[in-house]
């Protein structure tokens, strides 16, 4: 599965999608997180359509799509589901290599116009990149729209087109915290970091670590600053916007400097278990699951990999947002979907045959598909639908925020901006090395360098 810029954080985290498959079945951060299918609750709008309703017209539907085996594995799910409801409809499924090389695949076939009839790829900046107001085909009038997450239309939207249809499922970013501590210290998930912090201090003096830090990998210490978006969002509606046009920034912008704030604290507090700095990924799992630190700040891919390492101890990992200062307005930053769209070369019976695929894929029956093929990690993007009765904890408990609407894309589905070295700059105040002033300050000049490489105006 396939996300935003390409980061390091992004392309281990496609790694880590792999080991979820080959445990569970079947993430997003930084360019192409893991691939695997959730899903919602909600109204139960979705619209489907019935092999009644499908023309009788033979077709054939080519499909380009990356190389990923979960990638395969659930898109081969999505498209016998919808063959065996339409059986004029056939497949032909090419795929391309992942990565930069993928990227510039998809484009030159869209410039060229060799696209395929449909093709999947990445939401938020990359989907940008692909210059869709001129390229693909609008969906927006279609009436299979209406069953998307309305968080989810920024990412797959440019001018007044809605373009993409979420063909995976999404990920939070938050608290990976191990329920069995909070229960034996009788403690509730906070609403708000004050809440957070203290249960930190209790966490402490039980003895126990509150907090896993694994800076050993070192793209595993930004879960503070970038799963704090939908904090930042709910203070500065349209940072996204600002930020892009060098308009606002981390350190101008109070509520975008807190994440580096919290790092400071957790140092200063003591709240990082005692090798924070060689410890990695692995390693935080593993304390978590076992019950040796209470909190780990990571996105929800890594739930497939406890329950697969750690399957005795996997129900005792749940998952709650990033707390912010409301109470009243507690919700989860999202990684989210990749998605499946229509370039403007498919015409005629094709594209009617195509955008009757879509809706399909946008009906809590391809949900239902894709889940039957690869389990999910995480909720779909799609109203009505629902998590299997056998999904992690940790996954299920997403699952409110997104049937309450309190949930936001990362930024780096809503800006094409995300500066390579954030990282280094979070491992340096997570550690002391630097203040979350500093760190703030860093990461502005980190991010001024990439817009401007990136040609972005006004930098």
């Amino acid at each position: 599965m396939r996300h935003s810029a390409w980061t390091r954080l992004g392309v281990l985290i496609t790694l880590a999608a792999l080991v979820i498959a080959g445990c569970s079945g079947g993430f997003s951060g930084g360019t192409e997180p893991p691939s695997a299918p959730p899903a919602t609750e909600g109204p139960a709008t979705s619209a489907a359509p019935t092999a009644s309703a499908a023309s009788e017209e033979p077709v054939t539907l080519t499909y380009y799509v990356d190389d990923n085996n979960v990638t395969a594995a659930r898109l081969q799910g999505l498209t016998e589901a919808y063959t065996a409801l339409h059986p004029n409809v056939t497949f032909e499924i090419e795929t391309h290599p992942g990565g930069t090389e993928g990227d510039n695949l998809v484009k030159t076939r869209l410039a060229t116009g060799e696209m395929s009839d449909i093709f999947y790829y990445n939401s938020g900046s990359l989907f940008q990149a692909l210059n869709p107001t001129e390229s693909l085909v609008d969906l927006s009038g279609e009436p299979f729209i209406a069953n998307m997450v309305e968080a989810y239309l920024p990412t797959v939207s440019a001018g007044d087109g809605i373009y993409g249809v979420p063909t995976e499922g999404s990920l939070g970013g938050g608290i990976l915290y191990n329920n069995k501590i909070y229960a034996d210290l009788g403690l509730q998930v906070p609403k708000t970091w004050d809440e957070f912090a203290a249960n930190n201090d209790k966490i402490k003096e039980s003895g126990k670590a509150p907090i896993c830090a694994t800076f050993g990998d070192t793209w595993t210490s930004q879960l503070f600053v970038l799963a704090d978006y939908y904090n930042v969002q709910a203070a500065v509606p349209d940072f996204a916007d600002k930020y892009t046009a060098n308009e606002a920034h981390y350190s101008d912008t109070p509520a975008a400097s807190v994440g580096f704030q919290h790092l400071q604290e957790a140092f200063e507090k003591g709240w990082w278990q005692e090798d924070y700095a060689a410890d990695k990924f692995e390693r935080g799992q593993e304390l978590l699951a076992t019950g040796e630190c209470a909190h780990y700040p990571m996105l929800t891919f890594a739930v497939g990999t406890i329950v697969e390492n750690f399957p005795d101890n996997a129900a005792d990992v749940g998952f709650f947002a990033q707390p912010g200062t409301d109470a009243a307005n507690k919700g989860a930053t999202i990684w989210m979907p990749a998605a499946t769209y229509i370039p403007k070369t498919t015409e005629g019976a094709k594209l009617e045959a195509a955008k009757q695929f879509l809706a399909f894929v946008a009906s809590v029956e391809g949900t239902e598909a894709m889940s039957a093929a690869v389990a999910p990690s995480g909720p779909y993007m799609i109203t009505g639908s629902t998590l299997p009765d056998d999904v992690p904890v940790a996954i299920k408990d997403m699952q409110p925020y997104i049937d309450a609407g309190l949930v936001a894309p990362a930024l780096e589905f809503l800006s094409p901006i995300k500066g390579p070295a954030l990282e280094q700059i979070t491992v340096a105040v997570g550690s002391g090395i630097n203040s979350a002033e500093e760190g703030a300050e860093l990461y502005d000049q980190d991010v001024k360098k990439q817009a401007q490489q990136l040609g972005l105006p006004g930098w």
